[in-house]
């Protein structure tokens, strides 16, 4: 695999963190003693590149060291992780991890070189991001139970799309029909953006997607949530109900964004980290800024819990990888 131009960037985020107080001054022999150089494995401007970009300049302040950004893209995900994955293990490259990299592109792709969980030390959740099930404004449904009654009345009527074959947009729908039994054909595109253009002009009837993409836009009315996967309603949206809320709790998924250093960083770098993320993550002005973007403020998950949920869900979709057949490759 080819990588893209590297692109890095020392952040400041404007985020009034300024009273963090940092970790405990390290000599040169002790960590971290020099720049943390961030991993972000898709181009600048997407939803993991953003999570980065608003961590990158508390956690310099907490770990008393610059944290700069590299943008390493390709392949989903993959060609920043695997890269990461081979890195020396000394906490100086991480990686902004997500289902895409960690989830998806491993039970899509056979030949990704890498396994999520023994070649990394999974640190910390940075963010939930729920999932929606949005219709274009068109269309007759208004509820959950409307739209799975149309769709099993009208099979391969409708049209869902997804940031691409293998993506968690498809996974995500694909785990739909196996609980509600209907069929939908789908339309993959390259990349949010173009997802975005293709449900607005109605090219897609709906999506199961990362919400914070579509929330300006269900703001607008041009699209419509029918249910959103978020453990209560949002504040964003207090009228939409979650997925357990219409009967499928088993939907009740969201995405994460995570950070990740490569398999064998000793234990003391990772619980150093993981403890400068909670400080950020549980800051007053962190908290605001992640709600104002629809994003649920990360809740406390150690490393082992964080490695344990990935796990489970690496099976509970790779049941539904291999029933559908899905492969990127």
């Amino acid at each position: 695999m080819t990588t893209t131009p590297s692109r890095r960037h020392i952040l400041t985020t404007g985020l009034g963190l300024a009273g963090l107080a940092a970790l405990p001054a390290m000599s040169q022999d002790k960590y971290p003693s020099r720049p943390i150089t961030l991993v972000v494995p898709f181009p600048p401007g997407g939803s993991v590149d953003i999570m980065a970009r608003q961590y990158s300049e508390p956690l310099s302040r907490v770990l008393g060291v610059p944290v700069i950004v590299e943008n390493r893209a390709g392949a989903g995900g993959s060609v920043g992780a695997q890269y990461v994955a081979r890195a020396k293990a000394d906490g100086y490259t991480l990686v902004v991890s997500s289902q895409s990299s960690h989830l998806a592109n491993p039970l899509t792709q056979p030949k990704i070189g890498y396994d999520p969980v023994k070649d990394f030390e999974n640190i910390a959740i940075l963010g939930r991001q729920p999932n929606a099930l949005v219709v274009h404004s068109s269309l007759p449904f208004k509820t959950f139970k409307e739209f799975v009654d149309y769709a099993k009345k009208n099979p391969g009527k409708l049209n869902y799309g997804s940031g691409g074959v293998g993506s968690m947009g498809q996974l995500n729908v694909e785990m739909l029909k196996v609980s509600t039994g209907v069929f939908t054909t789908h339309i993959p595109y390259r990349g949010g953006t173009p997802l975005i253009t293709g449900v607005l002009g109605n090219e897609v009837q709906f999506i199961l997607d990362n919400l914070v993409i579509m929330l300006p836009h269900i703001q607008a009315g041009k699209v419509r949530a029918l249910a959103v996967a978020a453990d209560q309603r949002l504040p964003q949206l207090p009228d939409v109900p979650t997925m357990a809320e219409v009967g499928h709790p088993e939907l009740n998924l969201t995405s994460w964004t995570g950070l990740a250093a490569p398999g064998g960083t000793p234990d003391a770098i990772v619980q150093t980290l993981y403890k400068a993320v909670r400080q950020v993550a549980t800051s007053p002005a962190m908290v605001a800024n992640l709600k104002d973007r629809g994003v649920i403020v990360p809740e406390e998950m150690p490393p082992a819990a964080f490695e344990k949920m990935m796990s489970e869900r690496l099976v509970s979709f790779g049941e539904v990888v291999r029933k559908a057949g899905i492969s990127a490759e």
